[in-house]
């Protein structure tokens, strides 16, 4: 009886980390979603915000906290309406946002949809370290779609030097 009991807890630990991370993918994946169909479906830009400190993420709205339209450089910042921060799950971390080809590790980062569908590009590399699994998500600029890679995807940008 023991070495079942031992052998399931084995392999119940083996499943559980594979299944926070993706859990953490799926969900985030669901925001960024959201994201792009309300901006088309309103016509406002919305935005995504990842705090890389925390491991946490959030739809940020074109409306202040009353219902109304958000105006920037009238209404703070703090009155524009948001979601909750969304904390990706225990034990799984940003390792990295790249956004146009700048890489964010420790800071805010905030990501455009706009109302037709595209998107700021950028990718989100997400990783559990205890475990040494991670998992990337690509968001195409033009259609704001995402791509999912597992483990680590680096995409390579053109440079001046491709255009000669």
């Amino acid at each position: 009886m023991a070495m079942v009991t031992y052998t399931v807890s084995v392999s119940f630990d083996a499943f559980v980390p594979r299944e926070r991370l993706n859990t953490s993918v799926r969900d985030l994946a669901d925001v960024l979603r959201q994201a792009r169909s309300e901006s088309v479906s309103r016509n406002s830009e919305y935005f995504v915000e990842y705090d890389m400190v925390e491991h946490r993420y959030r739809m940020i709205t074109p409306l202040s906290l009353d219902g109304q339209p958000w105006i920037e450089g009238v209404d703070p910042e703090e009155f524009r309406r948001a979601t909750n921060w969304e904390h990706l799950r225990q034990g799984v971390v940003f390792d990295s946002v790249t956004l146009a080809g700048t890489i964010y590790t420790e800071e805010l980062v905030r990501v455009r949809f706009d109302p037709l569908g595209s998107a700021s590009d950028h990718i989100v590399q997400i990783s559990q370290p205890l475990y040494e699994i991670s998992f990337t998500l690509e968001v195409l600029p033009l259609t704001g779609l995402i791509r999912f890679h597992e483990g680590i995807y680096e995409r390579d940008y053109p440079t001046d030097l491709d255009f000669n």
